[in-house]
């Protein structure tokens, strides 16, 4: 496979001297650019990808700390998705989870990253979510004859959100919308992610109407006709993998996790140390 030959190679010709081997996740994005280039689709360029996850390490230093298996495996589905990770865009998302035990990156499909991969999927003429505030006039209807209506207030302060909303259209003609009050969003959220749960720092503390606007969207693409391929690509979210393949959405997730607070307190250096030694090892293996 292209990936596992690539990084072979270069993990190999670097580890020829134990002073050029991989010490930080920075070194093992270098290690992977050749992996990056050939994953990544036309739309990004390798070394602006690069420059992005770099940015999100240095950003997040819980990112630094994550497993270097789970943090290729996160970057790796963001590559081969062609979806920015961690950046304004709020495509994707490299996240540190506590996942058996130890630290993790899981990877995360963010809202616009959604419908950027609905759009290439080339079943969709429009696809979009929408928040609405108190002042706005909305009004709804499910049944035979389903309709959906928003006209946004033109007030300066239109009130609180109280309703999310996704609709599609497809080529074909067929349509469908979905609608969540703000308090549903808000309960499915407490119910389903561990990280809001624990009010931890993640995407639904620092962008809830962008998680909130994703979650209304995978609910409405329940009713699209999708191929496979945009199956797979929307399953990719929410997901560890510690394995790298040419097709990273065909492996299966291996989360089981607690988000990790950024505040929480570094085991001691010893410790530290000792499972950065282990998982070089578990890591050279996995790419042989």
């Amino acid at each position: 496979m292209a990936v596992k030959d690539a990084l072979e190679k270069r993990a190999n010709q670097s580890a020829q001297g134990a002073r050029h081997a991989p010490q930080s996740i920075k070194d093992w994005i270098k290690v992977m650019e050749p992996a990056i280039k050939k994953a990544l689709p036309s739309v990004i360029t390798p070394e602006r990808f690069t420059r992005m996850v770099m940015t999100a390490v240095s950003s997040n230093s819980k990112l630094a700390e994550c497993t270097p298996a789970s943090f290729c495996g996160a970057m790796m589905q963001a590559a081969q998705l062609g979806l920015e990770p961690n950046t304004p865009l709020g495509q994707a998302y490299l996240i540190p989870y506590r996942n058996h035990g130890k630290l993790e990156c899981q990877y995360q499909t963010g809202y616009k990253g959604l419908i950027t991969l609905a759009y290439r999927s080339g079943q969709f003429k429009s696809i979009y979510a929408k928040e609405v505030y108190a002042a706005d006039e909305f009004s709804y209807e499910y049944g035979l004859e389903p309709h959906l209506k928003h006209i946004p207030s033109t007030d300066l302060d239109r009130g609180e959100v109280v309703y999310y909303y996704a609709v599609f259209t497809l080529i074909n003609g067929g349509f469908g919308f979905e609608v969540m009050s703000k308090a549903a969003v808000d309960a499915f959220a407490r119910k389903y992610s561990q990280a809001y749960k624990k009010g931890y720092t993640s995407p639904w503390q620092t962008n809830f109407d962008e998680m909130a606007k994703k979650t209304v969207l995978k609910r409405v693409l329940k009713y699209a006709p999708l191929s496979t391929e945009f199956v797979k690509e929307v399953s990719a979210d929410e997901t560890i993998k510690t394995t790298l393949d040419a097709n990273m959405v065909d492996l299966p997730d291996e989360t089981q996790y607690e988000m990790v607070d950024e505040e929480e307190e570094d085991s001691s250096a010893e410790s530290s140390q000792e499972e950065a030694t282990v998982e070089q090892t578990v890591i050279d293996a996995r790419l042989k």
